[in-house]
């Protein structure tokens, strides 16, 4: 983690690994479903997109993401064909959550004199400036919490192929933006298409 210069240095041993600044590049976990049966159903050809749950209200979103499973399907093979009998159908969800870990060290000291950190490891300084007021103080980090879902259908509604692709980053990031997360969860969720059956993959 970057810290500006300050007009003191801060010892390194007081800057625990829980203070570090979340990850901002996507780390993707990566689950897939499916049987011999249905995998039959779900190689390589025309298929359509469908809109599924998670994008009421947001058509510019789907938008992005529909583009995002398109071209990864593409690489795997796949036309993207409106006429198809087969679908993908791809849904989103989202969720903004508070991550209080910054707050785990909030009483830390830095300067001169002595005081003592948390874990009861001795910092050696202390001047009554919290660390936890250089860090951004006691602020609670925003997460965003995203799950990208795509389902293969035939046409009579059958599941040929299901997979799940779920990742947390600060909300606040660049690669939070659909336009950049969109990409790198749709290519690691078919990365290796189609995958192993009921196993957890992460892809950085």
């Amino acid at each position: 983690m970057r810290i500006k210069p300050a007009l003191f240095a801060i010892p390194a041993l007081i800057l625990s690994p829980a203070l570090a600044e979340p990850v901002t590049a996507a780390e993707v976990e990566v689950t897939r479903f499916h049987t011999p049966e249905s995998l039959a159903g779900a190689q390589p050809g025309p298929i359509a997109l469908v809109v599924g749950n998670g994008f009421e209200g947001s058509d510019l979103e789907a938008r992005a993401w529909l583009d995002a499973v398109g071209a990864a399907l593409t690489e795997q093979g796949f036309t993207i064909d409106p006429e198809a009998t087969r679908m993908a159908r791809v849904s989103l969800t989202q969720k903004v959550f508070k991550d209080d870990s910054s707050r785990r060290n909030s009483g830390v000291s830095v300067g001169v004199g002595v005081g003592e950190g948390n874990y009861g490891r001795s910092s050696g300084v202390n001047l009554g400036v919290g660390l936890g007021f250089l860090l951004g103080g006691k602020k609670s980090r925003e997460q965003l919490a995203t799950t990208l879902e795509v389902v293969f259908e035939d046409a009579a509604g059958t599941h040929l192929w299901e997979g799940r692709a779920q990742t947390n980053l600060k909300a606040s990031a660049k690669d939070a933006q659909p336009a950049k997360l969109a990409p790198e969860m749709a290519e690691a969720l078919f990365s290796g298409f189609p995958g192993e059956s009921g196993a957890t993959i992460e892809v950085k």
